[in-house]
């Protein structure tokens, strides 16, 4: 299983606009269905995506993950601005959560709610009850 990671083209754009902040602006990330297909050019907003995301449901509540405690580095090696978030997790509870594919970053700050990137699992996920989904060492590149 292959983990891909898309950047959308609008928020290279809004980052050279100096509209978005790596280390200050508040992320969130957002669980999408199995038939979501991410489009760097058309998959701009939150707006463009919201409805592909999973319903409420069984411990997932749309739009309420937010990435905490950024941490934006230089990163010589790969020529980059490098951000880390802490880990993220949803707990199953009274039901799975899912099938998911893949999921989704977005700049909570900015006017538009900028799509910062899909994360593409590589393959489907369901949570059964009780057990964890977690998004381990989330880092955001930017060059």
């Amino acid at each position: 299983m292959a983990i891909t990671v898309t950047v959308s083209n609008h928020f290279k754009y809004q980052k050279d606009k100096g509209n978005v902040d790596m280390s200050s602006d508040a992320f969130k990330v957002i669980l999408m269905n199995t038939t979501f297909a991410f489009n760097k050019d058309s998959h701009a907003t939150l707006a463009d995506v919201t409805a592909d995301q999973l319903a409420t449901s069984h411990g997932y509540t749309q739009d309420s993950k937010s990435l905490a405690n950024p941490v934006t580095t230089e990163d010589d090696t790969d020529d980059c601005g490098k951000t880390v978030w802490d880990d993220v997790e949803w707990v199953a509870d009274g039901g799975s959560i899912g099938p998911t594919g893949s999921a989704i970053i977005y700049d909570d700050t900015t006017s538009d709610d900028t799509v910062y990137c899909c994360i593409d699992f590589g393959t489907d996920y369901t949570i059964p009850d009780t057990a964890s989904f977690q998004l381990r060492t989330l880092v955001g590149k930017t060059t």
